[in-house]
């Protein structure tokens, strides 16, 4: 194997050769600047075999990790390092260049570094991915020179290495603490405590006028020879359902992201919080058909079970099947339950087409429709018109902006929430709904 495979020659060696050459070339002239550019010539070689003796003394010389998070976080920056150590007896001059996954469309990741002998530096980059999958990361490219600097030494480090992009698992830390938080009662709400006849027992007691006759127990009446009755209380673990449209509506791009991808993240967030809460958290995905049912749950693995079931969904090019939704959820949730439905109409009559299933499911459970404001739209209409034809354009934006606002009219008409959102702040938009229900006891 050929040692100086990797070896790669400096612009301050070709320097150092274009000035002898020029005084050679002076030489024709000045009989002087001939010897002075031969003996140069000789010290070039000298020093450039003094380079390559020691670059190349050892096989390891320098020592190089790069620590990337076993899964990134999509829509997040993720801390990228890279450890660097030198063996040399030398100061070295470093050139560092990570080779990044194709989907950062990245080739500016270079670093220029000094480090003393026997000593070390950990570089730290981030990276933002706006897609969920598999990122393959390539080699860290490391070029060592000695002071002289005529020669560089490649080496090549950590090569193929992949790591899955996952829905925003960072941001669940972000606004955990929304979920303990006291703010909403130092707001004023105060959740009532409501008995009725629902799953959670509460206790036995001895019968009243005006209780229930169905809530009679029996057998503690024969027991205690007075007529005793059960009581229940709400249910303290409810069920909270995010149902994620995947429908060609969310294909919608914003900072490089889907409205899917921005959906799957806040589904993944409230699901969190909904858990700490002591709510059972599921999920549903559907476009043309359903694609995942994930049944509600509390249990301790349950957010890695949403975190699987949210990695590899993709948006569909045709319309979504809310009749089919409908059904779904009618054979599958079985008692009332929140439903956060993730998914962006863009007209008035593309609700309407599906707001009979709506206000079918809004009969039997608590649901909320969450669709996104039109950030295009709204920069379009906040900037002056200059011509005739920005006014025209800025008048069609203004018709679907105010479109999108007779959609949350109409459904809250109907009895169905709404929450109509930006992008960016959908996240803290449905977790104070979320907290508001909490506090309200509407769930």
């Amino acid at each position: 194997m050929n040692p100086f495979r990797d070896l790669y020659l400096n612009n301050k060696l070709f320097q150092a050769l274009g000035i002898v050459l020029l005084l050679l070339l002076l030489g024709y002239t000045f009989r002087i600047a001939f010897i002075i550019g031969q003996i140069s010539l000789y010290v070039v070689i000298g020093i450039l075999a003094m380079d390559i003796a020691a670059i190349f003394r050892s096989k390891k010389p320098v020592h190089c990790v790069r620590f990337v998070p076993v899964k990134l976080s999509n829509g997040d920056p993720n801390e990228i390092r890279i450890y660097l150590e030198n063996r040399y007896p030398f100061r070295i001059r470093l050139k560092v260049i990570d080779e990044l996954p194709y989907q950062f469309q990245k080739r500016d990741t270079v670093f220029i570094l000094e480090i003393n002998p026997g000593k070390n530096k950990i570089l730290t980059y981030s990276l933002r991915p706006v897609k969920r999958g598999e990122y393959h990361f390539g080699a860290v490219n490391v070029y060592v020179s000695s002071p002289l600097g005529f020669i560089s030494r490649r080496f090549r480090f950590m090569e193929d290495v992949i790591v899955p992009v996952y829905p925003s698992f960072l941001q669940i830390n972000k606004y955990e603490i929304m979920a303990i938080s006291k703010r909403l009662s130092e707001l004023g709400l105060k959740k009532m405590r409501k008995l009725g006849h629902h799953l959670e027992f509460e206790q036995i007691k001895e019968y009243v006028q005006g209780d229930d006759h169905r809530t009679i127990n029996w057998k503690a009446t024969a027991r205690k020879g007075d007529l005793m009755v059960n009581t229940y209380q709400d249910e303290r673990s409810q069920q909270v359902y995010c149902l994620i449209d995947k429908g060609r509506t969310m294909r919608l791009p914003f900072e490089g992201m889907t409205l899917l991808d921005y959906a799957i993240n806040a589904s993944l967030v409230l699901s969190n919080i909904a858990i700490k809460k002591d709510d059972k958290a599921g999920i549903i995905t559907f476009h043309q058909k359903i694609s995942n049912i994930l049944p509600a749950s509390k249990r301790k693995h349950q957010m890695s079970m949403i975190l699987k079931t949210l990695y590899n969904q993709k948006t569909a090019f045709k319309e979504s099947d809310f009749s089919r939704l409908f059904t779904t959820i009618k054979s599958k949730i079985n008692h009332r339950s929140l439903l956060l439905l993730f998914t962006n109409f863009e007209t008035l009559s593309g609700m309407k087409r599906q707001l009979n299933y709506l206000r079918k499911l809004a009969t039997s459970h608590v649901l909320v429709v969450i669709f996104f404001e039109n950030t295009t739209l709204q920069e379009m209409i906040e900037t002056p018109a200059k011509n005739l034809r920005s006014v025209y354009h800025k008048t069609i934006a203004e018709k679907y902006m105010y479109e999108k606002k007779m959609i949350a009219k109409t459904l809250n008409n109907y009895g169905i929430y709404t929450i109509l959102t930006t992008p960016q702040n959908l996240n803290v938009a449905t977790i104070n709904k979320y907290l508001e229900f909490k506090s309200r006891g509407v769930i």
